[in-house]
């Protein structure tokens, strides 16, 4: 797995309130019984504990738009990051209000996702990998290659520092022990040292498992049985309404090779997903649009491509 200090983003997040309710979201929205704002000191010490770090930053939900301080979020995003490393991810909600300080915040640098188009899909995270293959030295070899970790974040929440953004929506739901202190150079840690992180959430978590993504229109969202206990438990509200559908197969190494033909989870949005962007700024021929846009496609595109290379080879190994 990658160090945290060698990924291109962390993101600080600052709610999981969010405007949308989609079937099997990455923070799991619908499960929790009240959402949380993180609070702005909280949100400058976040920053300041990233000093030092050489990727960009990002303000993340949930919907970041729905934080009461919002203004006052931009505001210190503006003292305190470098113009070039901020990054914004919303779904577009309150922009006409926000607009102006997004774009003195942020600049063309905001990844827009609307959920509007009807052929996004999600991979399903509630189903524990764990509970679905029973070699677990083959299941291992799964999630040391997780697409999730490579390509995407690790995440500062009020709960502390997190390895990967699904480790840190899994703490916040179920309320384990918290993450690491946010303290100066938290970050700076290689795979082995966030080792216990990866051993407690990884194997109840569905990233690294190959599985035909499922719509994010659908009425429920996926889970097997560790997290429907787990669910269960704490009285989710999602659970409570009937909203969850149980996945109870196995797979085998031969269903995984099958599945691995056309298994691209990090291909979620589709073109029109992409485009949307452009719709929201009303400037479809913005160069900084179109470079901001064409340079992110192609960091993810070489990162999943390696992952589904290693992870190939690593099949064939293992035959």
């Amino acid at each position: 797995m990658r160090p945290i200090r060698d990924m291109w983003f962390i993101q600080i997040e600052v709610t999981n309130a969010c405007n949308m309710s989609c079937a099997n979201c990455t923070r799991f929205v619908g499960h929790h019984k009240k959402p949380f704002f993180m609070e702005l000191p909280m949100i400058e010490k976040a920053i300041d504990s990233l000093e030092g770090y050489k990727g960009c930053i990002g303000i993340m939900g949930g919907e970041p738009t729905m934080h009461p301080d919002f203004l006052g979020i931009c505001q210190i995003v503006q003292k305190k990051i470098p113009e070039y490393k901020r990054g914004l991810w919303t779904s577009g909600f309150k922009w006409k209000e926000y607009e102006p300080i997004i774009r003195k915040t942020f600049g063309e640098r905001v990844v827009y996702n609307d959920h509007s188009v009807g052929n996004q899909v999600h991979q399903p995270l509630l189903v524990a990998i764990n509970d679905c293959i029973e070699d677990k030295n083959f299941m291992w070899g799964l999630i040391n290659k997780c697409w999730v970790q490579r390509r995407w974040s690790a995440s500062i929440t009020p709960r502390g520092g997190f390895f990967c953004e699904v480790a840190a929506a899994m703490n916040m739901l179920f309320e384990d022990e918290e993450g690491y202190p946010i303290e100066n150079r938290w970050w700076n840690k290689t795979s082995k040292q966030f080792k216990d992180q990866i051993k407690k959430y990884c194997p109840n978590c569905g990233a690294a498992l190959p599985m035909l993504a499922v719509s994010n229109k659908g009425p429920k969202d996926m889970v097997s049985i560790t997290n429907y206990r787990r669910l269960e438990a704490i009285r989710s509200p999602k659970f409570l309404k009937g909203d969850i559908e149980i996945f109870d197969k196995k797979m085998t190494r031969e269903n995984i090779k099958m599945v691995m033909k056309n298994w691209k989870p990090w291909e979620y949005l589709g073109e029109d997903g992409q485009r949307s962007k452009e719709r929201l700024y009303c400037s479809i021929n913005s160069r900084a649009v179109k470079a901001f846009r064409y340079s992110l496609i192609r960091h993810i595109r070489q990162r999943c491509g390696d992952v589904k290379r290693k992870i190939s080879r690593w099949l064939q190994r293992h035959k």
